[in-house]
């Protein structure tokens, strides 16, 4: 059983959502809209799709082998807990400062990817006590079968939604924002419980299967990734169920067939989008395992530091958008200080970049990531201090 050592494959599978996470960044800031009919435009956005299923799927499978390592369900429980509070709270805090550059905290609040990560690891903590096949069996389970709620008539939908606890429909499942009192900030809830507690419960059955010896572990991989993805072909053909966005739909669009056909729904997570996400990344893991060289080395450094990184490269990309729009404009533009991601208004005429300066952007910023990254990873593991644990 490997336990006791690091997964490569993990590393490496986990470096790459952080490299392509940082891609959707960048073109929140470049005022680039999330997708559309332009190939360029459309992939941009859509290559990040794989990136927070990665996340909590495999923040589930580390969970597992964690526990593996402690040999006590109390000590994983209490470490999930105490884990996934620090991310609501820097979520809340911390990240939100670095999204928006401004402090006015009475108007805006962001549940994003780390504030669903979170609350997973709080659920999670209390579902280790089972035994593994039944917490995999759940989460499959959720990502299964969530989608029934799309047939929901119209009127049982909106009255869950204006019920006395319509707020924590949406946090569960509808999204969307949240009054915080008669005066209080709007709670953005972009990334809802469900169906991501299912992704991450279904990683930690996942953990399972990586202690398993190489040979067997790899015929695994790619039995369930392949299985993963003819399933979401073909229940993407049919157009029944499994995506309240049907690509088949008769509304005019000048979107092509190829794109509709892959563009799946993301909020909440649909079975079509997990299926289409969770597959690829589950069949190639171990072509990661054997990801060795300088570039397989590059996305492990990132993997072995994920949440480290992600506090860097929101104000990191942020402070470079500010540097592009002083050099573009003469000035920095008043926009880059609203509230990104969500709930900001459309970028002023004559902001957005092009592609080409998005991906100069993008890859300036990893690259000098990589550094502070490769300094924490090395000093996490040979002389951490003890909130290194969490972060």
């Amino acid at each position: 059983m490997q336990t006791n050592r690091r997964i490569h494959s993990i590393d490496v599978a986990r470096g790459v959502a952080m490299v392509l996470m940082a891609i959707d960044h960048v073109r929140v800031y470049a005022g680039v809209p999330p997708g559309g009919p332009r190939p360029g435009v459309f992939f941009t956005r859509w290559i990040t799709n794989f990136v927070a299923p990665a996340f909590a799927f495999l923040s589930g499978t580390s969970a597992y082998l964690l526990g593996q390592r402690l040999g006590n369900r109390r000590a994983l429980s209490r470490y999930l807990v105490t884990r996934g509070l620090i991310l609501v709270l820097l979520e809340l805090t911390v990240i939100r400062v670095a999204w928006t550059f401004n402090f006015d905290f009475g108007e805006y609040l962001l549940a994003g990817v780390i504030w669903m990560l979170g609350w997973c690891m709080v659920l999670l903590a209390g579902l280790v006590w089972l035994p593994v096949p039944i917490i995999g069996a759940f989460g499959v389970a959720v990502i299964a079968f969530h989608n029934l709620m799309d047939f929901l008539s119209p009127a049982a939908g909106t009255a869950l939604q204006q019920s006395s606890l319509a707020w924590l429909w949406q946090i569960l499942y509808f999204g969307g924002p949240i009054q915080l009192g008669q005066n209080g900030p709007t709670l953005m809830v972009l990334y809802s419980i469900v169906p991501w507690i299912g992704v991450m419960a279904a990683g930690y059955a996942f953990g399972a299967v990586m202690t398993l010896e190489p040979a067997r572990r790899n015929r695994i991989c790619i039995t369930l990734g392949a299985s993963a993805i003819v399933l979401f072909l073909l229940l993407r053909t049919i157009d029944v169920y499994g995506d309240p966005r049907h690509w088949r739909a008769t509304i005019p669009t000048p979107m092509p067939s190829l794109f509709r056909f892959i563009n799946t729904t993301k909020y909440p997570a649909s079975l079509q989008f997990l299926l289409m996400t969770l597959g690829p990344m589950i069949l190639l893991l171990p072509l990661a395992e054997r990801a060795r060289g300088k570039i397989g080395e590059l996305f492990a450094t990132f993997g072995k530091v994920p949440m480290f990184y992600y506090l860097l490269h929101i104000p990191a990309i942020h402070f470079a958008a500010v540097i592009v729009s002083f050099v573009r404009e003469g000035r920095v533009d008043p926009w880059l200080f609203a509230n990104h991601p969500m709930m900001n208004p459309p970028p002023p005429e004559g902001y957005t970049w092009s592609l080409a300066l998005l991906y100069v952007v993008f890859f300036v910023v990893v690259a000098l990531l990589y550094w502070p990254c490769r300094w924490y990873a090395r000093r996490k593991a040979t002389n951490p201090a003890p909130w290194m644990r969490y972060i």
